[in-house]
Protein backbone atom coordinates (compact mmCIF):
# COMPACT_ATOMS: atom_id res chain seq x y z
CA UNK A 1 0.00 0.00 0.00
CA UNK A 2 1.41 3.35 -1.05
CA UNK A 3 2.06 5.84 1.76
CA UNK A 4 -0.41 8.32 0.25
CA UNK A 5 -2.97 5.78 -0.90
CA UNK A 6 -6.64 6.68 -0.47
CA UNK A 7 -7.01 3.91 2.14
CA UNK A 8 -4.15 5.36 4.22
CA UNK A 9 -5.58 8.89 4.01
CA UNK A 10 -9.07 7.62 4.89
CA UNK A 11 -7.61 5.83 7.91
CA UNK A 12 -5.99 9.07 9.08
CA UNK A 13 -9.24 10.98 8.53
CA UNK A 14 -11.51 8.53 10.37
CA UNK A 15 -9.00 8.08 13.17
CA UNK A 16 -8.61 11.83 13.73
CA UNK A 17 -12.38 12.41 13.66
CA UNK A 18 -13.58 9.44 15.71
CA UNK A 19 -11.15 7.08 17.43
CA UNK A 20 -8.55 9.72 18.33
CA UNK A 21 -10.93 12.70 18.60
CA UNK A 22 -8.87 15.67 19.72
CA UNK A 23 -11.62 16.94 22.01
CA UNK A 24 -13.08 13.78 23.50
CA UNK A 25 -9.98 11.59 23.79
CA UNK A 26 -7.27 14.25 24.16
CA UNK A 27 -9.45 16.85 25.95
CA UNK A 28 -8.09 19.75 23.92
CA UNK A 29 -10.37 22.72 23.26
CA UNK A 30 -12.72 22.04 26.17
CA UNK A 31 -13.24 25.67 27.27
CA UNK A 32 -14.88 26.85 24.05
CA UNK A 33 -16.63 23.47 23.72
CA UNK A 34 -18.38 23.91 27.07
CA UNK A 35 -19.09 27.64 26.65
CA UNK A 36 -20.40 27.75 23.06
CA UNK A 37 -22.33 24.48 22.97
CA UNK A 38 -25.47 26.12 24.39
CA UNK A 39 -26.72 27.14 20.92
CA UNK A 40 -26.72 25.02 17.78
CA UNK A 41 -26.03 27.89 15.35
CA UNK A 42 -23.03 29.16 17.30
CA UNK A 43 -21.73 25.60 17.78
CA UNK A 44 -21.97 24.81 14.10
CA UNK A 45 -20.34 28.13 13.16
CA UNK A 46 -17.46 27.68 15.59
CA UNK A 47 -17.08 24.05 14.53
CA UNK A 48 -16.81 25.04 10.87
CA UNK A 49 -14.34 27.79 11.79
CA UNK A 50 -12.17 25.38 13.81
CA UNK A 51 -12.32 22.82 10.99
CA UNK A 52 -11.27 25.42 8.42
CA UNK A 53 -8.44 26.80 10.55
CA UNK A 54 -7.17 23.35 11.58
CA UNK A 55 -7.19 22.02 8.01
CA UNK A 56 -5.38 24.97 6.46
CA UNK A 57 -2.90 25.56 9.28
CA UNK A 58 -1.93 21.88 9.59
CA UNK A 59 -1.08 21.81 5.88
CA UNK A 60 0.85 25.08 5.98
CA UNK A 61 2.63 24.21 9.22
CA UNK A 62 3.63 20.80 7.82
CA UNK A 63 5.09 22.47 4.74
CA UNK A 64 6.96 25.07 6.80
CA UNK A 65 8.27 22.39 9.15
CA UNK A 66 9.40 20.03 6.36
CA UNK A 67 10.76 22.61 3.92
CA UNK A 68 12.05 25.40 6.17
CA UNK A 69 12.49 24.56 9.85
CA UNK A 70 13.89 21.03 9.49
CA UNK A 71 16.38 21.74 6.66
CA UNK A 72 17.69 24.82 8.48
CA UNK A 73 17.94 22.93 11.77
CA UNK A 74 15.71 25.39 13.61
CA UNK A 75 13.00 23.00 14.79
CA UNK A 76 13.13 24.77 18.16
CA UNK A 77 11.14 27.64 16.59
CA UNK A 78 8.31 25.25 15.71
CA UNK A 79 5.93 26.43 18.44
CA UNK A 80 6.38 30.14 17.66
CA UNK A 81 5.97 29.62 13.91
CA UNK A 82 2.89 27.42 14.34
CA UNK A 83 1.22 30.01 16.60
CA UNK A 84 1.96 32.81 14.10
CA UNK A 85 0.42 30.80 11.25
CA UNK A 86 -2.67 29.98 13.34
CA UNK A 87 -3.05 33.62 14.45
CA UNK A 88 -2.82 34.90 10.87
CA UNK A 89 -5.50 32.49 9.65
CA UNK A 90 -7.81 33.22 12.56
CA UNK A 91 -7.52 36.94 11.85
CA UNK A 92 -8.45 36.25 8.22
CA UNK A 93 -11.38 34.06 9.30
CA UNK A 94 -12.62 36.67 11.78
CA UNK A 95 -12.73 39.32 9.05
CA UNK A 96 -14.48 36.87 6.70
CA UNK A 97 -17.18 35.87 9.23
CA UNK A 98 -17.78 39.51 10.13
CA UNK A 99 -18.44 40.34 6.47
CA UNK A 100 -20.48 37.24 5.62
CA UNK A 101 -22.59 36.69 8.77
CA UNK A 102 -22.71 39.46 11.35
CA UNK A 103 -25.15 37.44 13.48
CA UNK A 104 -22.74 34.50 13.67
CA UNK A 105 -19.89 36.92 14.35
CA UNK A 106 -21.72 38.29 17.42
CA UNK A 107 -22.92 34.83 18.50
CA UNK A 108 -19.35 33.53 18.56
CA UNK A 109 -18.22 36.64 20.40
CA UNK A 110 -14.82 36.37 22.04
CA UNK A 111 -14.46 32.70 21.09
CA UNK A 112 -13.77 33.46 17.41
CA UNK A 113 -10.50 35.29 18.07
CA UNK A 114 -9.75 32.76 20.80
CA UNK A 115 -9.40 30.05 18.13
CA UNK A 116 -5.86 31.43 17.96
CA UNK A 117 -5.14 30.00 21.38
CA UNK A 118 -7.50 27.02 21.11
CA UNK A 119 -5.28 24.18 22.17
CA UNK A 120 -7.11 21.82 19.78
CA UNK A 121 -5.81 23.75 16.75
CA UNK A 122 -2.24 23.92 18.04
CA UNK A 123 -2.47 20.34 19.33
CA UNK A 124 -3.38 19.04 15.88
CA UNK A 125 -0.34 20.80 14.40
CA UNK A 126 1.95 19.33 17.06
CA UNK A 127 0.48 15.82 16.74
CA UNK A 128 1.11 15.80 12.99
CA UNK A 129 4.79 16.59 13.64
CA UNK A 130 5.01 13.81 16.27
CA UNK A 131 3.52 11.33 13.80
CA UNK A 132 5.90 12.37 10.99
CA UNK A 133 3.07 13.14 8.58
CA UNK A 134 3.81 14.77 5.25
CA UNK A 135 1.94 17.80 3.93
CA UNK A 136 -0.98 15.85 2.43
CA UNK A 137 -1.31 13.57 5.47
CA UNK A 138 -1.15 16.59 7.79
CA UNK A 139 -3.88 18.39 5.87
CA UNK A 140 -6.12 15.30 6.05
CA UNK A 141 -5.29 14.90 9.74
CA UNK A 142 -6.09 18.58 10.34
CA UNK A 143 -9.44 18.23 8.59
CA UNK A 144 -10.25 15.08 10.55
CA UNK A 145 -9.31 16.72 13.85
CA UNK A 146 -11.37 19.81 13.11
CA UNK A 147 -14.31 17.77 11.86
CA UNK A 148 -14.20 15.57 14.96
CA UNK A 149 -14.15 18.68 17.17
CA UNK A 150 -17.12 20.10 15.23
CA UNK A 151 -19.01 16.81 15.46
CA UNK A 152 -18.56 16.75 19.24
CA UNK A 153 -19.66 20.35 19.80
CA UNK A 154 -22.71 19.98 17.52
CA UNK A 155 -23.74 16.79 19.34
CA UNK A 156 -23.38 18.59 22.66
CA UNK A 157 -25.36 21.61 21.43
CA UNK A 158 -28.21 19.39 20.24
CA UNK A 159 -28.39 17.63 23.58
CA UNK A 160 -28.15 20.86 25.58
CA UNK A 161 -30.94 22.46 23.54
CA UNK A 162 -33.16 19.47 24.32
CA UNK A 163 -32.23 19.70 28.01
CA UNK A 164 -33.79 23.18 28.22
CA UNK A 165 -37.19 21.48 28.32
CA UNK A 166 -36.10 18.55 30.50
CA UNK A 167 -36.36 18.20 34.24
CA UNK A 168 -32.76 18.05 35.42
CA UNK A 169 -32.15 17.53 39.15
CA UNK A 170 -31.17 20.90 40.70
CA UNK A 171 -27.79 19.56 41.85
CA UNK A 172 -26.85 18.70 38.25
CA UNK A 173 -28.06 21.86 36.48
CA UNK A 174 -25.49 23.78 34.45
CA UNK A 175 -21.92 22.50 34.42
CA UNK A 176 -22.72 19.24 36.20
CA UNK A 177 -25.03 17.79 33.57
CA UNK A 178 -22.87 19.24 30.79
CA UNK A 179 -19.78 17.40 32.02
CA UNK A 180 -21.74 14.17 32.48
CA UNK A 181 -23.02 14.43 28.90
CA UNK A 182 -19.50 15.19 27.62
CA UNK A 183 -18.25 12.06 29.39
CA UNK A 184 -20.98 9.90 27.86
CA UNK A 185 -20.29 11.30 24.38
CA UNK A 186 -16.56 10.64 24.93
CA UNK A 187 -17.35 7.02 25.85
CA UNK A 188 -19.28 6.70 22.60
CA UNK A 189 -16.33 7.98 20.58
CA UNK A 190 -13.84 5.79 22.44
CA UNK A 191 -16.05 2.84 21.50
CA UNK A 192 -14.70 3.19 17.95
CA UNK A 193 -11.12 2.63 19.18
CA UNK A 194 -10.59 -0.92 17.97
CA UNK A 195 -11.90 -0.05 14.51
CA UNK A 196 -9.23 2.28 13.13
CA UNK A 197 -5.72 3.13 14.27
CA UNK A 198 -3.63 5.93 12.70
Amino acid sequence: MSELSPAHLLTILVSAALTDNILLTRFLGMCSFLAISRQMKASLGLGLAVTFVTTITCGINAAIYAWVLKPLGIESLLLIVFIIVVAAFVQFLEMLVERVSLGLYYALGIFLPLITVNCAVLGAALFMVNRNYGVVESTVFGFGSGFGWMLAIVLMAGIRERLKNAQVPPALEGPGITLIIAGIIALGFVGFSGMVQP
